[in-house]
């Protein structure tokens, strides 16, 4: 198998550390979107990434669909078993790639716009959610004390994403939120190391 992914895609993270952290061998292959290589939109009409491509089956997208896939192939290991556990877990998931959505349409609107047509207020509302969503994280973080789940591969990712991308805008008044990659890291150590890079 192999993976499709950027080093700054935050989704690309996500897989990327649930596979290591499962012990799941995935030849992990770096691909330009902006060029779209027939690798990746063969495999993907979409052209986006996180793709998985498996020798003789059908290819997986997008990052939950490949997460999914993870936790079948580790024989249930990235999600809980207990079905509100799982809801929990499931739901942080779509919290942290949510937020991680508004962050990239900021990044997009600034990115491939001319300046002078920039839409600040469609970059002010996407920050409100950013706050929105950040603030109800430090007050309810998931536990990280003994097992992860996808909840927390995709709360890990998205702070590598903030650090990458938002350094210095997001941290203060949320000191529970900015110390807790130190929890997770205890249990994945390869954090540093792998977090979303330019």
């Amino acid at each position: 198998m192999k993976l499709l992914y950027s080093p700054a895609s935050p989704y690309s993270a996500k897989c990327r550390m649930a596979a290591r952290h499962l012990g799941i061998v995935i030849d992990e292959v770096k691909t330009d979107t902006n060029a779209e290589p027939a690798e990746l939109v063969d495999n993907n009409p979409l052209g986006k990434i996180p793709v998985l491509i498996r020798h003789g089956e059908a290819p997986i997208y997008d990052s939950v669909a490949i997460m999914h896939f993870l936790d079948r192939e580790s024989d249930g290991k990235l999600y809980p078993k207990k079905d509100d556990k799982r809801t929990e877990a499931e739901v942080m998931e779509a919290l942290c790639d949510g937020i991680t959505d508004c962050l990239l349409a900021i990044m997009y609107e600034r990115r491939f716009r001319p300046a002078e047509i920039v839409h600040q207020p469609w970059i002010d509302k996407q920050w409100s959610k950013v706050v929105r969503g950040l603030d109800y994280l430090e007050n309810n973080l998931p536990k990280t004390d003994k097992k992860l789940n996808g909840g927390h591969f995709a709360l890990a990712a998205l702070i590598g994403y903030l650090d990458l991308r938002f350094a210095g805008q997001w941290a203060d008044g949320r000191p529970k939120l900015a110390a807790w990659p130190e929890k997770f890291s205890r249990l994945f150590p390869e954090f540093e190391a792998m977090k979303s890079s330019a």
